[in-house]
């Protein structure tokens, strides 16, 4: 290590490196988000309308990007710009991605190479990346930490910088102050449009009752996504010993040597990302199951794959 300030903050894996975040854009090379679904809004980008032929109005030309329809190609702009475009008509709609970003206290835990909420800003960086290679807006909504604040869908890289920028601030800033995703999705629903796609990035801890009957109205109208982070220790006990553990009422030692302990040590997190994992699918959303040690393009390549419908993957 040579000992600068980037190079630490990734070796602890405590704080959200924005250098980390910019170099996550290599990764996102040659990979677009697939649809779960269509929704009955018109795309945009490379996300061609349904309505086509009369009655539908040019708008403009933009250079071609994979996957446009061949038979739209502008030859005129083409030729006289020596690249090549394809014309957008008027239905065309941009198709939107709005990143849920989890702040919450139980998100800033890690025994394994990174804290959650690190790698979170990780996975959300990458999915960022990804949406603006189509073409697609991209906008973050952070809660819990105090963190109530948001990044309205822009475009291009502009945009994709913006939503990074929040989340190295967001990650500094946060503190104690609880939001559950029910009180978020309330925030978030006004900066849903017709054809944007919706991602919730957490450990699954603030979704609470009161955000299923919303995610279920925004399931008739957006694609919906999750990410389910969590570290290895939530998923198997450490090996015997005592450990002294760190929570909001104190200091307390932890004995693994313990079998009672040891047996049941799972359950609760297992119980919660089982109900979170089984409500996203309920209502048609790509489940990622990501823990902090994971490889992050592999884990978040569901996303990506257009032959899957809804699913969930663990890494």
């Amino acid at each position: 290590m040579n000992g600068t300030r980037h190079q630490n903050d990734t070796t602890s894996g405590i704080r959200v490196s924005l250098t980390e975040l910019l170099a996550l854009s290599a990764l996102a090379r040659g990979s677009n988000l697939a649809e779960v679904r269509r929704s009955a809004a018109a795309r945009t980008g490379q996300h061609a309308s349904r309505w086509r032929g009369r009655g539908v109005d040019f708008r403009e030309s933009r250079v071609y990007q994979p996957g446009d329809d061949i038979r739209h190609m502008d030859w005129r702009v083409t030729a006289r710009s020596g690249r090549p475009h394809t014309k957008l008509f008027e239905e065309e709609r941009e198709h939107g991605l709005l990143l849920m970003m989890d702040f919450n206290a139980g998100m800033r835990f890690g025994t394994r190479v990174r804290f959650k909420s690190v790698q979170a800003a990780r996975a959300a960086s990458l999915l960022a990346w990804m949406a603006i290679q189509a073409g697609d807006r991209v906008g973050v909504l952070g809660y819990g930490g105090g963190i109530v604040d948001e990044v309205k869908p822009a475009g291009g890289r502009r945009g994709v910088l913006q939503v990074l920028r929040a989340l190295r601030d967001w990650d500094r800033d946060a503190g104690g102050q609880r939001e559950s995703l029910g009180e978020a999705l309330q925030r978030a629903r006004r900066l849903l449009r017709p054809g944007t796609r919706l991602i919730v990035i957490s450990d699954g801890y603030s979704a609470g009752p009161d955000a299923w009957p919303i995610l279920t109205r925004c399931a008739g109208r957006h694609e919906l996504g999750c990410v389910l982070v969590s570290d290895p220790l939530e998923q198997r006990p450490p090996p015997a010993g005592r450990y002294a553990v760190s929570t909001q009422n104190g200091r307390r030692m932890l004995d693994f040597g313990d079998r009672q302990l040891r047996d049941d040590w799972t359950k609760p997190f297992a119980a919660i990302r089982d109900r979170t994992r089984a409500e996203f699918v309920r209502l048609g959303a790509r489940v990622v199951e990501l823990t902090t040690d994971a490889d992050l393009r592999k884990a978040i390549m569901p996303f990506t794959d257009r032959a899957l419908g809804p699913r969930d993957s663990s890494a």
